[in-house]
């Protein structure tokens, strides 16, 4: 639940990173304008809609009046940052009159919805406070991408993010371990690992797939075949990615609700460690095979 639930009315189901867990959530968008991935059911109770500019802009102000000191603000729902340049730079000036405190303001993004924008527009949305913004690679492998229908390749990704970042824009972006299942995880880790080496995007992290609705949905949506990992295969493929990353200062975490080895920390400088640690939790699971995934078991070393 935001902090801010119990003033603004919502349309649930919300979500936000973990990040911005303190930040004050507008929905300027309601669901997700792409919502065909197939790992994806965040949205799938929602029609992509824009909300309407009257209505934002007179919550904003509102919620200016009650909570003027706000520093942070999150912009959703899926990927507020496929409206209109001038549409959030509209948003952004009434956020700034506000929030006399603002220090960023953020939001999730696709690839393609930074490149329908020129990069003008991108450097304007910056100095008008968009900072940072959210974006799941999920993979870096077409082949990947294409069975889970992502609706991006490696390439128009790369291109998106390093076209933000080229504007000041900072990027967070998103691996998911186990996307791929045991047939593919191998060329999921090592094209995951090559795509954000580069961009060497300011933050990194990684969850593992989940199944909210189960297996058999999951393999009917896969456009391929799909076999679930084994806890070993997924602390495999969280070598493979570590160990053939080669970043300078990239912010990782591995500390979302559906990981069960927690690692924080700068990369490359904390490879080894994290590389060694992951060795150490493969050895746990070697030796005790009665150990699952399943099990409220959660490793910090």
């Amino acid at each position: 639940m935001n902090l801010f639930s119990y003033f603004l009315d919502y349309d649930e189901p919300l979500f936000r990173p973990p990040s911005e867990a303190f930040s004050m959530i507008f929905q300027v968008t309601l669901g997700c304008s792409w919502n065909k991935c197939s790992f994806c059911e965040m949205y799938k109770s929602k029609s992509f809609t824009s909300r309407k500019e009257e209505d934002v802009l007179e919550e904003i102000r509102r919620a200016g009046e009650t909570f003027p000191e706000v520093k942070k603000v999150f912009l959703a729902d899926g990927n507020a940052f496929v409206l209109s340049s001038s549409r959030l730079l509209r948003i952004l000036d009434a956020l700034k009159k506000s929030f006399p405190s603002l220090s960023r303001v953020s939001s999730y993004a696709l690839p393609r919805d930074i490149l329908s924008k020129s990069s003008e527009e991108l450097v304007s949305l910056r100095e008008a406070g968009l900072q940072l913004i959210y974006v799941g690679i999920e993979s870096g492998d077409d082949n990947v991408l294409k069975m889970v229908d992502k609706g991006e390749s490696a390439d128009s990704t790369v291109e998106g993010l390093l076209k933000a970042q080229e504007a000041g824009i900072q990027c967070s972006v998103m691996i998911i371990n186990g996307l791929a299942g045991s047939q593919y995880y191998r060329e999921h880790a090592l094209n995951s690992a090559l795509l954000v080496n580069r961009v060497q995007p300011r933050y990194l992290s990684t969850l593992v797939l989940t199944l909210p609705y189960g297996l058999p949905k999951y393999q009917k949506q896969f456009k391929g075949i799909f076999h679930p990992m084994t806890e070993l295969e997924l602390l495999e493929e969280m070598k493979i990615f570590i160990e053939n990353l080669e970043l300078e200062r990239t912010v990782f975490r591995s500390d979302h609700a559906s990981n069960f080895l927690i690692l924080k920390g700068t990369l490359n400088r904390d490879k080894e460690e994290f590389l060694t640690n992951i060795k150490k939790i493969r050895s746990l699971f070697h030796d005790n095979p009665s150990l699952k995934r399943s099990k409220p078991h959660l490793f910090s070393l």
